[in-house]
């Protein structure tokens, strides 16, 4: 397995059409759920360390935020993005998640990599990850 080691720039540009979760819609009022606005943010993992997470964006299901977070990473396998609704009562609630392995990322031997990260119930997050070393 590739492992990554170096300092990690990475950057959270957005989300494309978060779908809430049946347990995000449990207060929701009204016949309509399904225009039920998130007050989505993204907590950053690397492996098993939390290394920070977004701002929440109120009242939308496509945020956009333009976050950079920058970590020293030693031996890092993979990198985890996941998308919570931030809960007005009790804990925040899951929305959806991907997980991205730095071999993935290191198999074109470029030091910038930009993408869109289809995955699980948002259909895409953009993301841009530079290594500086």
């Amino acid at each position: 397995m590739v492992v990554f080691n170096g300092l990690l720039k990475i950057k959270i540009c957005e989300a494309v059409s978060l779908k809430p979760t049946a347990w995000s819609l449990r207060h929701a009022v009204g016949p309509r759920p399904q225009t039920f606005l998130l007050d989505p943010y993204i907590a950053l993992n690397v492996d098993d360390s939390r290394i920070g997470q977004t701002a929440t964006k109120q009242k939308t299901n496509s945020p956009a935020w333009h976050d950079e977070f920058v970590t020293d990473v030693c031996n890092g396998r993979k990198i985890e993005l996941a998308v919570f609704h931030d809960a007005p009562i009790g804990y925040d609630d899951f929305v959806a998640n991907c997980t991205i392995q730095f071999e993935e990322l290191l198999q074109n031997g470029s030091r910038h990599f930009e993408d869109w990260w289809p995955r699980m119930a948002f259909e895409y997050c953009q993301t841009q990850i530079c290594k500086v070393s």
